[in-house]
């Protein structure tokens, strides 16, 4: 059974209101919760590549890419947990786990592709025993749907009927 239905949902998908990519993080997080998000990635095989600038490298450990000086350029990790459902993790801070689904969200429609996009939330919420929160892009709102542990899956955060 799915985790939400399309027709409850689409509004948060919509990109007159929510904004380009669905930012999504996982709070009051640790070095620790960054390494077993890395370590889930390696596990589920999903394709990944880690940037810095320009260069290609490979996948870092957590605590090597959250200790680099402060002025260093902040590296991202890119991974794919479906062909077409793109995560870019950023390194900004070890206190939460941070990452933006880069897709247009006019592909990001539909029951299926809520499926796949709910389960990205979810194994990362099981792994790390967490909520993974959805929320607008740049928005330090409000969540509007995310992975509640409880319930031990993804669920509605806020009234669909007050966007």
């Amino acid at each position: 059974m799915a985790d939400l239905m399309w027709d409850d949902v689409k509004c948060f998908f919509d990109l007159d209101l929510m904004g380009s990519l669905p930012d999504v993080r996982v709070p009051d997080a640790s070095v620790e919760d960054w390494q077993s998000v890395l370590d889930l990635i390696a596990e589920k095989g999903w394709k990944c590549q880690d940037s810095e600038g320009d260069m290609a490298l490979p996948v870092p450990r957590a605590e090597a890419v959250l200790c680099r000086p402060a002025d260093a350029e902040c590296p991202e990790l890119r991974v794919w947990p479906s062909a077409d459902v793109l995560a870019i993790f950023r390194f900004h801070a070890d206190d939460e786990v941070d990452f933006d689904v880069d897709v247009d969200l006019q592909e990001l429609q539909g029951q299926d592709r809520l499926d796949v996009f709910c389960g990205f939330l979810r194994e990362i919420g099981r792994r790390l025993g967490r909520p993974v929160l959805r929320v607008p892009e740049g928005d330090d709102g409000h969540p509007v749907l995310g992975f509640d542990v409880e319930a031990d899956r993804v669920v509605l955060l806020a009234d669909p009927q007050v966007r």
